[in-house]
């Protein structure tokens, strides 16, 4: 038994969601707003939820109003659970 190799578990799959930037003022951090559709449980009528998440922006690329692509990574923080993959579209609205 002493030469026996144990496989390592299977990584998670990261998730990956698409939202719009509602603040980029701290440093390194966005918030990004996530709303997803979804059929009520008892009227079955189709609803919007909006979620917000705190993602890492290690060069500030992503700023208010810009349609992202935020990745699931390991805690950065307190709330911070996720990572900047892509700015999407950048904002047409002047700052």
């Amino acid at each position: 038994m002493p030469n026996e190799t144990v496989a390592a578990p299977a990584r998670h799959e990261r998730q990956e969601v698409t939202g719009v930037v509602t603040s980029a003022k701290m440093e390194k951090t966005i918030i990004v707003k996530v709303t997803r559709l979804v059929q009520h449980k008892l009227y079955r009528r189709v609803i919007r939820v909006s979620k917000k998440f705190y993602a890492h922006d290690e060069e500030r690329r992503a700023k208010a109003g810009d349609t992202v692509r935020i990745v699931e990574t390991r805690p950065l923080s307190k709330l911070k659970r996720w990572r900047l993959a892509e700015v999407v579209t950048k904002s047409t609205r002047a700052v």
